[in-house]
């Protein structure tokens, strides 16, 4: 990249420009002054500003004849607009490490630092810090939804109420904001990777999945060699979650997950009896031991739960569900990758 100095009155802003930032045209002064002009304004071919409209205003301010110019002119018209834009986002994100902040703040002894916004004293930044970690916390957990009396069992599962529905047929999450059908129910037998995000952002999806005839609640992954703690935090993740749904006026249908017999203690805690429910076959058929697996748990969650009606995806096995009514729907991603073959 070659900087090239050009004169203060050759730039142009762009006038379309959404960013807004006056606020902050004294202190980027401030830094031209102190350190100067150490950051080049970005340029297009016709001397429009793609970076820098802030910079520009502290020159203006400062009354400087020549700048530092970067001439972007690789960028064609849609790059330098998704530029400009991403540039201004990408300082939205930037977060402060307090306690690393006050480190090198104390190591800056002979330049005023209030000249550039960092006038707030100590004990407040560990206050601020300290707050914002207690909400990033909260939010990152969701404990704000917790509610104690509406839960069931030693590890506190959240209840879910039944839910007597029989949605025509059933997509992956994954495919939920693209799906043009809209007659059918989500499920979320797909990697969990597919759908962390409802747990991280849970109010994002709520209007979207209030599009569909109903949801089943996230079906988190319970591996034999995962640890007891991360089977019983992904069976609370899924009543939570469940529950939420419930509460802002979804059709929820618990979606049943268990593992060995040990997680019988927990994994039907919160789930409703004489009810709709949900579960999979994928991945015991071929599978001795995790079909044996699978069959201990539809005999405990029967025993247990006495469900009404079960909606299972996947294909069907050997089970005798006696005078349970039984509804099937494919695996659409085999369905798929068969067609292709």
């Amino acid at each position: 990249m070659e900087i090239i100095y050009k004169k203060l009155k050759e730039l142009k802003p762009y006038a379309n420009n959404p960013r807004k930032n006056d606020d902050s045209v004294e202190l980027v002064a401030n830094s031209i002054k102190e350190f100067g002009f150490k950051v080049p304004i970005v340029v297009d071919k016709n001397n429009e500003i793609i970076a820098g409209h802030t910079r520009l205003k502290a020159a203006k301010s400062l009354k400087l004849d020549l700048v530092p110019c970067i001439v972007a002119d690789d960028l064609n018209d849609e790059q330098i607009k998704a530029f400009r834009l991403a540039d201004n986002k990408v300082a939205e994100k930037s977060e402060w490490d307090i306690p690393l902040l006050d480190l090198e703040l104390d190591k800056i002894t002979n330049i005023d630092m209030e000249k550039f916004d960092f006038h707030i004293a100590e004990d407040d930044y560990f206050e601020e810090y300290k707050e914002n970690e207690r909400h990033r916390t909260v939010d990152s957990y969701n404990l704000n939804e917790f509610d104690k009396s509406r839960c069931e069992g030693f590890y506190q599962m959240p209840t879910i109420k039944a839910c007597n529905y029989t949605p025509k047929d059933l997509i992956g999450f994954n495919y939920m904001l693209t799906s043009e059908n809209k007659v059918c129910g989500i499920h979320f037998y797909v990697d969990d990777y597919q759908f962390e995000r409802i747990w991280n952002n849970p109010y994002e999806y709520v209007e979207r999945l209030r599009e569909y005839q109903c949801v089943l609640t996230p079906d988190f992954s319970l591996y034999v060699n995962m640890p007891m703690a991360m089977k019983i935090w992904n069976i609370y993740r899924s009543r939570l979650i469940g529950q939420m749904l419930q509460d802002n006026g979804l059709k929820v249908i618990p979606t049943v997950s268990w593992c060995e017999k040990e997680t019988f203690k927990f994994c039907f805690d919160g789930l409703p009896k004489n009810a709709t429910l949900s579960i999979s076959t994928i991945g015991v058929k071929e599978d001795k031991k995790a079909f044996k697996i699978w069959k201990d748990g539809v005999d405990e969650m029967i025993k247990r739960l006495t469900p009404k009606k079960i909606l299972i995806y996947g294909g069907k096995v050997d089970y005798d569900f006696k005078d349970i009514r039984v509804k099937y729907y494919n695996n659409h991603v085999t369905e798929n990758m068969k067609g292709t073959a």
